[in-house]
């Protein structure tokens, strides 16, 4: 099953071009892997401009919108907040499933407050903004994508 899919860079740095995005590019590739049709990321500060996309996102009727960055723990770090009022549902296994699958390498994994869940039709996932959670985020997600798009749009079991 084919669907589509949005890349949402949290980051002050990259967005004022202080230096270039690593993750996005990577989600990005992986996601047209799985079938997404899917643009280049969105870079934007961290904050409300990270709301404002995801809203257009979901207005835009985006099956996936996967965030990369602004989880963590920094007076900066506002994903989570600007997620969480958007989505009608949460689905707290998939950010459990993303930390868990880095705790045993990288311990500091389990500092992500990433969220994920269901926004409309479109399922967002928040994910810490480096390339290794870029590509972890991948093999967790890559198996219950488009079955969880499926459901969102009315599939069965």
């Amino acid at each position: 099953m084919s669907f589509t899919a949005r890349v949402v860079v949290a980051s002050n740095r990259a967005a004022a071009g202080v230096y270039a995005d690593t993750s996005g590019p990577l989600l990005v590739e992986g996601l047209r892997e799985l079938g997404a049709e899917v643009g280049e990321p969105v870079v934007v500060p961290d904050g409300e401009p990270v709301a404002k996309a995801l809203r257009a996102a979901i207005a835009d009727g985006v099956n996936v919108v996967l965030t990369s960055g602004g989880t963590g723990c920094t007076p900066t770090d506002f994903t989570p907040e600007m997620t969480r009022p958007l989505l009608d549902r949460e689905v707290p296994g998939i950010a459990e499933a993303l930390r868990h699958r880095t705790a045993d390498r990288v311990p500091h994994a389990i500092l992500s407050r990433g969220v994920a869940g269901i926004a409309g039709r479109t399922l967002v996932v928040n994910l810490a903004g480096s390339k290794g959670a870029a590509k972890d985020g991948l093999v967790v997600l890559g198996p219950i994508l488009a079955h969880t798009v499926d459901q969102i749009h009315g599939g069965d079991h």
